[in-house]
């Protein structure tokens, strides 16, 4: 599974919308929009952040593990 899939999927499974996402981590929601739709690459920053917030690794977030 690819990054984009992957944080659609968590975000949907914690019943967010993009904007909630993007007000609870500080990232935009037109950046959240953007790697939900494999139309630009997330920074490794960004990659930390939503692995902290959905208690996920990056690892996981980038499809490398299950």
């Amino acid at each position: 599974m690819k990054f984009q899939e992957r944080i659609k999927e968590l975000r949907i499974q914690k019943n967010m919308s993009q904007m909630e996402l993007s007000k609870a981590t500080g990232l935009s929601q037109s950046a959240i929009a953007k790697w939900e739709l494999g139309k630009t690459e997330p920074t490794a920053t960004a990659i930390v952040v939503l692995a902290e917030f959905f208690g996920e690794t990056t690892d996981y977030l980038l499809g490398i593990v299950e």
